[in-house]
């Protein structure tokens, strides 16, 4: 199927939403009742509010997205108690968000290697270590150690992949050789922009939509490492829709949001196109060998390079900005993303 241009791929929409949950805390005291079936972004507002309210018993949660419910880890029956009651279903856990956090910090400080990643999984209650196949000999003698005296908090596992950001020579958006996906279209102080992956614009000052063709766009700054955003400025009278591609169609976005574990997304890119998969992670650190990004979102959604920069989103919500992975979408693999809500806030736009 043929591509469209950066005039289809770049979308748009309405300003951030705010999502403020509509569900409060009750006592300990109040009678358990079933839980409500919830959406994704709902459940991640109730997330935030319980999560704020528990403190020190808090423990993670996540989305249940076959039976569209929230699910709360928890370290004693009096916050199991409380979750019931605020409209989530309790999990009775054996460690704190604290503790995870703790040996996160162990991680960050003693073990913070190329061709690592690690991040918070509630499902299992363990942050998750993952070392791809350039981790050998010392670094992962030395990763080997770290991890052990972290003891069942962590979990560690092999990637024959190789983490990377997924920029590459190619079509779709093109400038000094490389080519990305963009993201999301922006506007800041009433003038049209667009959002991809830092790595993409810390590469491109000029883009065009075509090999070889006129400039459309100049990047305008970005962030990579530490984040991985990019924002380019229109510079010729193209149109920039609020849509993202599904090559075979488009889909509207009129808000951008934060993306819940569990929660079932799609990401769209210039390579590999359309592919779904779900949220296993929030706030997941990636150590590329051009440096640690940190604060990503971590899904099971394949992606290859060229794709970085491109969307993800869940419906009409946009979500985050391809930044990389491992794997591809033959073998199957694993991608992060920085979240579109943070890219918006340090670079002033909207949405729209």
């Amino acid at each position: 199927m043929k591509r469209a241009s950066v005039r289809r791929t770049v979308v748009a929409g309405a300003g951030v939403a705010a999502l403020i949950s509509t569900f409060t805390l009750q006592s300990a005291q109040a009678a358990p009742t079933a839980p409500d079936p919830l959406t994704a972004t709902a459940a991640g507002a109730l997330a935030t509010d319980i999560t704020a309210d528990l403190g020190a018993d808090a423990a993670g949660s996540y989305y249940d997205a076959d039976d569209r419910k929230l699910v709360v880890n928890v370290v004693d029956a009096a916050a199991a108690d409380r979750v019931r009651a605020a409209g989530a279903e309790p999990r009775l856990v054996e460690h704190s968000l604290a503790a995870l956090n703790e040996a996160r910090a162990t991680l960050k400080a003693e073990a913070t290697i190329p061709g690592t990643s690690w991040a918070i999984n509630p499902k299992t209650n363990k942050v998750v270590v993952t070392a791809d196949r350039t981790v050998r000999g010392d670094k992962l003698a030395r990763l080997g150690k770290v991890t052990k005296s972290l003891g069942d908090r962590v979990a560690v596992k092999r990637t024959a992949g190789e983490l990377k950001p997924l920029l590459a020579g190619g079509d779709a958006i093109w400038g000094s050789g490389s080519r990305c996906s963009l993201g999301f279209n922006v506007t800041k102080g009433g003038e049209p922009y667009f959002l991809t992956a830092g790595h993409c614009t810390n590469a491109v000052a000029s883009w065009s939509d075509r090999q070889g063709g006129q400039q459309v766009a100049a990047t305008q700054g970005g962030s990579f490492p530490g984040d991985d955003y990019g924002i380019a400025k229109y510079t010729a009278d193209v149109p920039h829709p609020s849509e993202v591609n599904l090559y075979g169609g488009t889909q509207s976005i009129s808000q951008a949001g934060d993306a819940t574990v569990g929660q079932q997304v799609t990401r769209s890119g210039s390579t590999t196109q359309v592919h779904d998969g779900s949220v296993t992670a929030v706030n997941a650190t990636v150590n590329y060998q051009e440096g640690t990004v940190e604060g990503l979102i971590q899904t099971t959604v394949c992606a290859e390079p060229g794709d970085s920069g491109g969307s993800l989103f869940d419906g009409s919500t946009a979500l985050g900005l391809t930044s990389g992975g491992s794997g591809n979408c033959s073998s199957g693999g694993e991608t992060f993303f920085q979240p579109v809500t943070e890219a918006l806030q340090a670079t002033g736009t909207e949405i729209g």
